[in-house]
């Protein structure tokens, strides 16, 4: 039996259900569809920690957040952003968990009422391989996974993270504490996202 072919009228017609975020936000990213799977990467010690927990802040206004915590666990310093960014007046939106198997963050995606945003930090540290990463994806066709990548000379490190880069709709890198997007929905090449503005002045020299 023949697949389905779209006509250029059908693709037309189509509605995609965004994220409905204004400021800086939309001027750095663009209005994403919400089930958008997010790629971020960037160097140790750029700012990216820092990023993803701004964002995971701003995407509990629009659901329910899931953090993988495979590289940090609850240590000292994934504390510490979780105080800095202000976490605990997200209670009941916001959850972290460290050990899922990815067995195990499929079953809990399969409860109701289970979270709509899934960030893995970092997809190195989970120990996912390519082919089961795409069928979790597509496993959950409405839900949001956002992977946080480890970098090696500016590029994703290892085989899986570079074919994940190229399927997510939503690419961030983050250096020198700014977060540029350089995904489908980027609005303007030229708009970055400030992580830690006085991070970024040191790192200029101009203190």
């Amino acid at each position: 039996m023949a697949k389905r072919a779209y006509s250029p009228k059908e693709i037309a017609a189509k509605t995609y259900k965004t994220l409905p975020w204004g400021g800086r936000w939309a001027e750095c990213f663009g209005l994403p569809e919400e089930n958008s799977t997010w790629f971020i990467s960037g160097a140790s010690a750029a700012g990216k920690s820092s990023f993803v927990m701004q964002l995971a802040r701003e995407l509990t206004h629009y659901g329910q957040v899931l953090y993988l915590s495979y590289e940090e666990g609850v240590s000292q310093s994934f504390q510490e952003r979780v105080k800095l960014f202000e976490m605990e007046k997200c209670q009941g939106w916001f959850r972290v968990v460290t050990e899922d198997t990815i067995e195990d963050l499929t079953a809990r995606l399969k409860k109701r009422h289970s979270a709509k945003f899934i960030i893995v930090d970092s997809y190195q540290e989970s120990g996912w391989e390519w082919p089961e990463t795409k069928k979790l994806i597509e496993s959950f066709p409405r839900k949001s996974f956002i992977f946080i990548s480890m970098e090696a000379k500016g590029q994703p490190l290892g085989k899986p993270a570079l074919r994940l880069r190229y399927k997510a709709g939503v690419k961030v890198r983050v250096v020198g504490f700014m977060a540029y997007c350089q995904g489908r929905f980027n609005p303007d090449a030229g708009n970055s996202f400030v992580v830690w503005e006085e991070g970024i002045l040191r790192t200029s020299n101009k203190v």
